[in-house]
């Protein structure tokens, strides 16, 4: 005898491999949906980290800053300082320059045969008048004066023949520029 079997095996088949496929694709769309949310706990937790550390480095900035401001403020402080310390340094050591210059002008003058009426300096230039027995003497006081340690160039400006008491004696004016520093 011949058996039939009827039931639709087949369909039955069909519906179990259809069963597992949807219980498979399910399971990887919950796979995949974990995925993409563990992914994006992670950047969301990485982002938040460096938002945190930012927010650390401004502060920290801002720190710096202040201290850099302060520190510009030292400087200029210490610059004006020095300035101030260089023109002391300056008058100190230009102090005595008027009395070596006069002492050293006085040691000059041929005694007995000029005297000197008015000195004037302004900056580096200095203005004598006086008054000499003759155009030798003068000539004479002019070379001495370019020898000074402190007279860079001697220039005469004036010299003409003045009576004084009866006597003819020629009066000077020189014009001087002194060195910077001796």
């Amino acid at each position: 005898m011949i058996k039939i079997n009827l039931l639709p095996y087949r369909e039955k088949a069909k519906k179990e491999n259809l069963q597992y496929q949807i219980i498979i694709l399910s399971g990887a769309l919950v796979l995949f949906l974990l995925i993409i949310l563990a992914v994006h706990l992670y950047f969301s937790m990485s982002i938040s980290g460096m938002e945190t550390k930012i927010r650390e480095a401004d502060a920290r900035l801002v720190v710096l800053n202040k201290k850099v401001g302060d520190i510009e403020g030292f400087k200029r402080d210490k610059k004006e300082l020095e300035q101030k310390l260089g023109v002391i340094n300056s008058l100190e050591r230009n102090r005595l320059f008027p009395i070596r210059m006069l002492d050293e002008l006085n040691l000059l003058v041929p005694s007995k045969e000029a005297w000197l009426e008015k000195i004037t300096q302004k900056g580096q230039e200095l203005r004598i008048e006086g008054v000499a027995r003759d155009n030798g003497t003068v000539a004479r006081f002019m070379k001495s004066m370019e020898k000074a340690g402190f007279i860079q160039s001697v220039e005469l400006v004036v010299s003409r023949e003045k009576e004084l008491a009866g006597v003819k004696l020629q009066q000077f004016i020189l014009t001087c520029v002194m060195k910077k520093e001796i």
